[in-house]
């Protein structure tokens, strides 16, 4: 039997950073993006729930795969169990550098 891959993805979105987990995370078929698929949330229907990680249920509920573009990616890491998807605020002053994935060599003809 082999072991099923999780992988903990972090990531930047709209001032704030993701974790999510997933099974499966390749290079997409467009350059410069990221395709995780196979979400992984807590299915447990206790009573006790945390807020962020219902918050990244609702918005990923119905996503089969989501693409995420390569520079807004903080890391990836394979883990060996899940830990708890949430949001947290990038506080103080720092912002995601923007930066071009491809940048065309320029040519005199």
């Amino acid at each position: 039997m082999t072991a099923e891959h999780l992988y903990r993805v972090r990531f930047f979105s709209q001032d704030k950073i993701y974790e999510i987990y997933a099974r499966d995370v390749i290079q997409g078929e467009l350059y410069g993006f990221v395709v995780l698929s196979e979400l992984v949330f807590d299915n447990n229907t206790t009573l006790v729930v945390d807020p962020s990680e219902e918050k990244l249920k609702t918005e990923f509920s119905g996503v089969t795969q989501t693409i995420i573009p390569m520079h807004s990616i903080i890391r990836i890491d394979e883990v060996e169990k899940r830990g708890t998807a949430k949001i947290t605020d990038i506080s103080g002053n720092v912002a995601q550098f923007p930066s071009p994935v491809y940048t065309p060599s320029r040519t005199d003809t």
